[in-house]
């Protein structure tokens, strides 16, 4: 099977019931995007199927077929962080870390789609992702200042 993964088409062995996440993982080695639960309940094995965020434990691999993937690996394009990675680091929002590229994945989208969202649909977006470490005002701040951030290069 060929996917088509952070702009690169790849081959490969996997069956197609297998997730998409241990096929990301383990057979490309992009292992960015973490297991969290297995359940789709967390949040932290988000990916962009199609540009819309998925959580790939539970997506089988078949699904990702003709179709881009993109995983956090694919967020920066070499020449420098998105502007939702910039945002997070400038606003310290990892402790642990685990859950954060889930988190990133995530806001990337909300803010694809709402480049200036409130508080309420920063935190109906994100409500799918759980931080142990409860950095959610944190994330809330960094989601802001990412908008900004994006507004500011697009009149540049």
């Amino acid at each position: 099977m060929k996917l088509t993964v952070n702009g690169t088409e790849v081959d490969i062995a996997s069956e197609g019931d297998t997730p998409l996440l241990w096929v990301l993982r383990d057979e490309l080695d992009l292992v960015g995007t973490k297991y969290g639960c297995g359940m789709a309940q967390c949040g932290a094995c988000t990916v962009h199927l199609a540009d819309q965020p998925i959580r790939s434990c539970v997506t089988p691999v078949s699904a990702a077929a003709g179709k881009a993937v993109e995983t956090i690996e694919g967020q920066a394009d070499g020449t420098g962080l998105t502007a939702v990675q910039r945002a997070w680091l400038e606003t310290d929002v990892a402790q642990c870390g685990y859950c954060q590229s889930g988190q990133i994945m995530v806001a990337t989208a909300l803010l694809r789609e709402n480049p200036a969202p409130t508080d309420e649909q920063i935190d109906t977006a994100m409500a799918g992702n759980v931080c142990r470490c409860g950095t959610y005002p944190r994330i809330r701040k960094a989601v802001h200042l990412a908008a900004k951030l994006i507004a500011s290069e697009a009149v540049v």
